[in-house]
């Protein structure tokens, strides 16, 4: 059922079936465990010994229509969200302070312009596919600037983003997996080539913290290729997948849509209910270095466990009511993941949620789904992301 069609567009029932019967599931025939309890996930995040962020296969689809696995065992480049302990904080320490603090405040009046002339020019043409319009080129232009890549094509770095995220989707046939992989080292040899020329144009980027790391010795060329592609994969997938998930529920939902219009002081908090019913990263994978347990279960060295933080942001044992929206809600869902791999870039997706949803309610009187064509998801086992997004807009 895992990898059954209806249950990637809908997982709730089956995520609700898991935590009561089993909230740490060895998938029939494989190796792969899958964790779904709030309380499990809070643990198994915090034993990093035990749960690696390693990542030593990719998931693919096999025949049977179960997760197999492609194991590369310790060829792999280990970068950032897949770094254990040292390396994990040596390329965090390397990248964090461009996600923070002075260089954030800049960027928000850019995305508001951006998100004003393609939000008007959406409206201009009132039927539209909101993804394609606005919710995907958006943050791959604003993760983009913030990395510092010099004469980029927005194009090429969306595939590339995705494909990242499809590599570990789980949801691809074997074939697929192979094609790729393919697309994605061909933009891997570029951004290499764009840390190199990093050196002789110096920024105030995080490709130029990437450049320095290599050259201070802090981390090798080939993890500094692979920071910025988790940077470019998160940057670019996670927002889009939040955008999407915001501007669907809206679309729903008339009275909220004129409640958040009519006070927009609410839009934060319901860009976080939004995080919480529908995870823009559904689950995170992690390798298991020796036999442990987890709940009562026995889980062999060298299995792969899968965290869905999408479960556990729905668990009945964690949030009261956890299917309905609630603007009063506190926050404390695992969206951006739990303890030291908590998602550096959380306070960026939130801006860019927040700014994108309030110029689109201004600029509107009400949208909705097109009648005609119905949204369509992305088939994954990590990412929640719309592919299409057809919606009518009305001006104000």
């Amino acid at each position: 059922m895992l990898l059954d069609r209806a249950v990637l567009e809908n997982p709730y029932p089956f995520y609700l079936q898991l935590q009561t019967q089993a909230p740490v599931w060895r998938v029939p025939g494989t190796e792969v465990f899958v964790v779904t309890s709030y309380a499990l996930l809070e643990e198994a995040a915090a034993r990093v010994e035990d749960f690696s962020s390693n990542m030593r296969c990719l998931l693919y689809r096999d025949e049977d229509g179960l997760p197999a696995r492609l194991s590369f065992g310790e060829a792999g480049i280990q970068a950032l969200a897949t770094a254990d302990p040292p390396s994990h904080g040596v390329h965090k320490r390397a990248v964090f302070p461009e996600f923070v603090g002075k260089r954030m405040s800049l960027l928000e009046p850019e995305i508001a312009e951006l998100a004003t002339s393609l939000v008007e020019r959406a409206i201009d043409r009132r039927n539209v596919d909101f993804m394609a319009e606005v919710g995907n080129l958006i943050p791959i232009t604003v993760i983009n600037r913030l990395i510092g890549f010099r004469n980029s094509n927005l194009e090429r770095l969306l595939q590339t983003a995705f494909d990242s995220t499809a590599l570990v989707g789980g949801a691809l046939s074997q074939q697929q997996l192979f094609e790729c992989v393919g697309r994605s080292v061909e933009t891997q040899s570029w951004i290499a080539e764009q840390v190199a020329a990093a050196a002789a144009e110096p920024g105030d980027d995080i490709l130029t913290s990437i450049r320095n790391g290599v050259e201070s010795g802090a981390f090798s060329a080939s993890e500094g290729t692979g920071i910025l592609m988790i940077l470019l994969a998160a940057g670019g997938e996670s927002t889009t997948s939040l955008l999407g998930n915001a501007v669907r529920i809206l679309a729903d939902n008339a009275e909220l849509q004129q409640k958040l219009r009519q006070q927009p002081d609410l839009i934060p908090a319901f860009v976080e209910e939004v995080l919480r019913l529908e995870a823009p990263f559904r689950s995170m994978l992690r390798s298991v270095p020796k036999d442990t347990t987890l709940g009562g279960v026995e889980i062999p060295a060298g299995s792969t466990v899968l965290l869905f933080w999408s479960a556990g942001n729905r668990d009945p044992a964690a949030f009261e009511n956890p299917e309905e929206l609630v603007l009063e809600r506190p926050r404390r869902h695992l969206t951006f993941g739990k303890g030291i791999h908590h998602c550096v870039g959380a306070p960026l997706a939130r801006i860019e949620g927040r700014t994108v949803l309030s110029v689109l309610l201004e600029r509107t009187s009400s949208f909705t789904l097109d009648a005609d064509q119905p949204p369509q998801w992305v088939e994954s086992l990590q990412v929640r992301r719309y592919e299409r997004l057809p919606l009518t807009l009305v001006p104000r």
